[in-house]
């Protein structure tokens, strides 16, 4: 394989749009693995507003100005301990060449800036399927390390779904609107502060979130106690633009949670199996989830209890950086 010559450049914003998304789609039509992020969750990030498109996004072109590789990274927004997801996608013809070295010691450079400019620790969070032994050569060569193992989970929506049952006075609402961005970025911290790698979210993050144009309110899921409060959500997504690749019709539980407090009534399962029927009713045939392998509060029994199995597992490295 000859040496092509790549550059690295900044994201541009929708003149780049095209090419990107031919990239994603290549790259995910040649990767038996799907690996994290899919195609279209990579262009809801490039939407948000809270990235850095000049610094949070980077792109490299070979020597015809031809598109070869992206990545990114999330980058909390809040925190002591700041953990930079870090994904990207390589054009399938231009695979190595040290270009994926390159990729990760660019998240790393931008990791060290926020670690200096926010005056807080940082570390590199990326991952890799159990099978992708490139991908798993390349991170331990470049120094991360396991941190944690997270099981991809399907479940056939042509089998039938148990009715969801609830507490006695708890209602069910979709979230649709800025005026519930507040209960429901509390609601999530209070969720999840007890789980893996958990970093609080802003008010300011539930708005882009809910403003973005590829958010589906209709698929967004709250459980409300009889006091008001927000006590579980179910956030669900459909990816037509990654079915059609794929040839199915997948919906993903991508959030599931019950908050502190309201553990152990049943919301869990009741609001889970409220969003498998909403994704049966949209026409998918399958539901799909991420869940930690060592999640401390019982989650991959709650999901086999539903008819969940697990498919494959993630593995996500780690790197210190500051």
């Amino acid at each position: 394989m000859s040496i092509k010559i790549v550059i690295p450049r900044f994201y541009r914003g929708e003149i780049d749009l095209e090419a990107i998304a031919t990239l994603l789609n290549n790259s995910e039509l040649a990767n038996k693995f799907h690996e994290w992020l899919s195609p279209a969750e990579v262009l809801m990030q490039l939407e948000n507003p809270s990235v850095d498109n000049e610094r949070d996004i980077c792109l490299w072109e070979d020597g015809n100005s031809q598109l070869v590789a992206i990545a990114g990274l999330m980058i909390p927004e809040m925190g002591e301990d700041i953990a930079g997801i870090l994904w990207f996608r390589v054009d399938p013809q231009t695979q190595g060449n040290n270009l994926e070295t390159q990729i990760l010691e660019w998240g790393e450079k931008r990791m060290a800036e926020v670690g200096r400019e926010r005056n807080v620790k940082v570390k590199v969070l990326c991952g890799s399927h159990e099978d992708n032994v490139k991908r798993i050569a390349l991170l331990e060569n470049c120094d991360f390390k396991i941190e944690r193992y997270l099981f991809t989970m399907e479940r056939s929506l042509t089998e039938p779904i148990p009715e969801a049952i609830f507490p006695e006075g708890f209602t069910l609402k979709n979230i649709d609107n800025e005026a519930d961005a507040a209960a429901w970025t509390e609601m999530f911290n209070q969720t999840f502060i007890d789980h893996w790698n958990h970093q609080d979210i802003t008010v300011e993050f539930v708005k882009n979130k809910l403003n973005n144009s590829k958010y589906q309110p209709e698929l967004s899921l709250v459980a409300v106690a009889p006091d008001g409060t927000f006590a579980a959500l179910c956030d669900c997504q459909i990816h037509p633009e990654n079915n059609e690749l794929k040839g199915r019709k997948d919906g993903y539980i991508n959030i599931l949670g019950t908050r502190r407090g309201f553990r152990k009534r049943g919301l869990g399962r009741g609001i889970l199996l409220s969003g498998l029927k909403l994704l049966k009713a949209e026409g998918m045939e399958t539901a799909v989830l991420y869940v930690d392998a060592d999640n401390l509060l019982g989650a991959t029994r709650l999901y086999e209890s539903v008819g969940f199995r697990r498919v494959n597992t993630q593995i996500a490295y780690v790197k210190a950086v500051l």
